[in-house]
């Protein structure tokens, strides 16, 4: 997450919120930020949140991940906000949403869905 400038900017139990700029180096020809950044942020968020379920030193991978993009990614940053939908020992159902933000608008560009593994 550093290659983006990414910050943690919410954490509760099942709940993880990360944002990043959108900035030259991750926008695409139009102007938008890339899907790739959307699904990094998103599938990030979604992790952390599911690691915030389990107990140890445990850690999850991404088993599976599904996006639907919604709109083009325009604004100054992205926040991805992850959530758990079930917690599991062998399976952890996430899903995420992503916002394009400026100073005074917060749309939604995105939604995943997928499931965490612990390891």
């Amino acid at each position: 997450m550093a290659s983006f400038d990414a910050e943690l900017v919410a954490l509760e139990l099942g709940f993880v919120g990360i944002a990043a700029p959108i900035s030259e180096t991750v926008s695409q020809q139009h102007g938008a930020a890339h899907a790739g950044l959307t699904f990094a942020l998103g599938d990030s968020a979604a992790g952390y949140a599911a690691l915030t379920t389990i107990e140890g030193e445990a850690d999850v991978m991404t088993a599976e991940m599904k996006i639907n993009l919604l709109r083009p990614a325009i604004g100054d940053r992205l926040v991805a906000e992850g959530r758990v939908i079930k917690p599991g020992r062998r399976l952890i159902v996430v899903q995420a949403e992503v916002f394009a933000e400026t100073h005074d608008s917060r749309k939604q560009i995105a939604l995943l869905q997928g499931t965490m593994v612990p390891n």
